[in-house]
């Protein structure tokens, strides 16, 4: 009985002093559940904002709490390729053309970062130019780690920059890379509400084909090409007559339609005759007077011979007021303007004319013909260029904007007038190549008026350069 004791003294020794788990083991494990709690609100915060501006101030200002660093930058890709300081850790401006920006700038720019590169890397003051080393040990730690960020075309858009004295360890590197895999993933999905023909457009940019493009332009600049210059025109009748008021009057009737067609002798228009009636009235009345003077005078001259120079004044009368008469007969003859031409009866509107003072001489239609019908231009001063007898005109009517029409310089003006559009212009005139389907008279549109062979550079700049020569005499 005295020997079994002992041994069950002993396991009780044992089972008293089993060893108790160090107390840095829970340690561990409560360091563990907050960096996780960070590492949760912070991937939090990154999707609540709203813009890529917020989430940067984001990843620069509160990703400290995850792991520790003295400071934080951000660094995009601008239109031209190059990375420029966007944002900084504590700063909200910032100076794009500072010392520091400007050393950064090239920095980043000799570490060669590749557009797909997706790994991190870690950089030390001895692995770079020798020139940047100065810079590096006046504005950053020792220890620099830089993530990459990209876009929706897996290209590199954005650089996040980390900077301490002490080494990164493994922890530290995965939880940055957890979380930016978080950032990353905000970064893209705001991204995509941006205009895709501008990042095309970056995109295109970025890609290194815009130095061909440019190229490409410069060269097209010298592509001959002939000077011309637009202009409004509209067909008219090259030999039209016009048809004037013979006398002052008042357009009593006009007896045909515009644009109608007439013959030798169809009346045109008559002027009202009323205040000519009565001057004639009042002329054949005098007439019977003076007639009735004249005999009385005659047969006194029978009985008197004094009475003879009386007969001789009152003949005279007579053959005035005769005179006084066929005038005003000559006059009502005139009143109505009869078509000595064979034509088209042109003008604009029958009742902007009846009732319309007139004066002797001022026109009132036109006779023309259809197959006298040419082009008639205004060209702008500011936009007149040399031109040749001869020069091609190309016309665009406004009926038949798809037919354009063939025709050549006929005759130009050498002094500028007022253009139906009330600008100051030349006016060309230009008949058709082709005598065939004429088009109507009064139809308008736009001409194009060919000069000399010039580069296309010159074509495209000449109002430029006219505008610049005109304001400051160079």
């Amino acid at each position: 009985m005295n020997t079994n004791k002992p041994p069950v003294a002993e396991k009780k020794q044992a089972a008293t002093h089993q060893p108790v788990p160090p107390p840095r083991t829970t340690a561990k494990k409560n360091a563990e559940h907050t960096q996780l709690s960070v590492l949760l609100h912070l991937e939090k915060r990154a999707l609540a904002a709203q813009d890529n501006q917020a989430l940067c101030f984001v990843i620069a200002n509160e990703t400290h709490m995850l792991t520790p660093f003295r400071q934080s930058l951000i660094m995009d890709k601008n239109i031209s390729g190059q990375f420029s300081l966007r944002q900084a850790s504590g700063l909200a401006n910032i100076v794009e053309d500072s010392p520091f920006s400007i050393w950064l700038q090239s920095l980043i720019a000799s570490l060669d970062i590749s557009n797909h590169q997706a790994q991190s890397m870690l950089v030390k003051s001895e692995s770079i130019r020798e020139d940047l080393q100065t810079g590096w040990l006046e504005w950053l730690p020792e220890h620099l780690l830089i993530i990459p960020v990209l876009d929706v075309d897996e290209n590199v858009a954005m650089l996040v920059l980390y900077a301490r004295e002490q080494t990164w360890s493994p922890l530290d590197l995965d939880l940055l890379h957890r979380l930016h895999d978080c950032y990353a993933y905000c970064y893209r999905a705001m991204n995509k509400r941006e205009n895709n023909l501008a990042r095309k457009l970056r995109q295109f940019i970025q890609s290194g084909r815009l130095r061909w493009v440019v190229l490409a332009m410069v060269l097209a600049l010298f592509i001959p090409i002939r000077l011309s210059v637009l202009a409004p025109a509209e067909v008219v009748a090259l030999n039209a007559k016009a048809v004037a008021s013979p006398i002052d009057g008042v357009i009593g009737k006009i007896h045909v339609q515009p644009n109608a067609e007439v013959e030798v002798g169809d009346a045109l228009f008559s002027l009202d005759d009323s205040a000519l009636q009565s001057r004639r009235n009042i002329a054949l009345k005098a007439l019977v007077i003076a007639r009735a003077d004249a005999l009385v005078a005659e047969q006194q001259a029978f009985n008197d011979y004094s009475s003879k120079a009386e007969l001789a004044s009152a003949l005279g009368r007579v053959r005035e007021k005769e005179a006084e008469l066929g005038a005003v007969e000559l006059l009502l003859q005139r009143v109505t303007v009869k078509a000595d031409r064979k034509g088209l009866a042109i003008f604009a509107d029958k009742n902007d004319w009846i009732g319309r003072p007139v004066q002797i001489g001022e026109r009132i239609m036109q006779l023309a013909s259809a197959e006298d019908a040419g082009i008639e231009i205004w060209l702008p001063v500011a936009d007149a260029i040399n031109l040749d007898i001869g020069a091609p005109i190309r016309v665009f009517l406004h009926t038949q904007p798809l037919s354009p029409l063939d025709a050549s310089l006929l005759q130009t003006s050498y002094q500028a007038s007022q253009s139906p559009e009330g600008i100051s212009a030349y006016t060309l005139f230009g008949h058709f190549s082709e005598r065939k389907d004429l088009p109507r008279l009064g139809l308008r549109g736009t001409a194009r008026i060919s000069s000399d062979w010039t580069v296309l550079g010159y074509y495209l700049f000449r109002r430029p350069i006219a505008a610049v020569r005109e304001f400051t005499g160079l």
